[in-house]
């Protein structure tokens, strides 16, 4: 019998994609391990989530500028401290789960870093697109349908090859929140989905392509 595979989750918020990936190991409904989560603010829900689970925890606040225009010298640290803290759960993936900030990869972890939008990528992807952000804009350019999308991380915003999309119907009577609950709805079942995928060794890129066997 293979191993589950061992995931480690970064959060920034709430935790409700955490949960759900809680949920679905504690049920046996996917093939996986929670070895630790990362989350970068420390007073937030995820963390009391994980916490709750009996989950590792790291905390690795996003230092912010206050001398003006620039980088600072802790800010570079940033993502070097994310990778020590993943490196130390050791897993076979990581998984963005509300994780807010661009995170360059490193080469080892090429490909092995999945991430959650909610929305159909191309659209309504790049920086600053989140939450309830993208669910504006959906609304406001008027399309028929939304939904979810995950992807393999890369350097760039929403950019990487996609693995797993869901669509939603977008009503003519929709707000933000019915839209979100909606979206949220496509995604807890897609990213168990994707990782399932990755799990049974089913997934292999080529390109910009994602192609699944069986």
């Amino acid at each position: 019998m293979t191993a589950p595979l061992r995931l480690a989750v970064l959060i920034s918020g709430g935790g409700t994609t955490l949960q759900n990936l809680i949920d679905r190991v504690a049920a046996g409904l996917l093939p996986a391990q929670i070895v630790g989560v990362v989350s970068s603010r420390p007073e937030v829900q995820g963390v009391e989530r994980a916490r709750k689970a009996g989950l590792p925890v790291e905390v690795i606040e996003r230092p912010k500028s206050f001398g003006g225009p620039g980088v600072t010298a802790s800010q570079t640290l940033f993502p070097a401290r994310v990778w020590a803290a993943i490196r130390g759960f050791a897993p076979d993936l990581v998984c963005f789960a509300g994780w807010l900030h661009l995170l360059p990869i490193p080469e080892e972890f090429h490909n092995k870093v999945l991430n959650i939008h909610p929305s159909l990528l191309p659209a309504f992807g790049g920086k600053g697109m989140h939450g309830q952000h993208v669910h504006e804009a959906v609304l406001a350019a008027g399309v028929r349908v939304s939904g979810c999308t995950v992807h393999f991380a890369d350097d760039t915003f929403d950019t990487g090859p996609i693995l797993v999309q869901r669509c939603v119907p977008v009503m003519d009577h929709d707000d933000l929140t019915a839209l979100a609950r909606r979206v949220f709805a496509a995604e807890c079942e897609a990213y168990p989905e994707a990782i399932r995928l990755i799990a049974e060794n089913r997934v292999s890129i080529r390109g910009r392509r994602v192609v699944i066997s069986g």
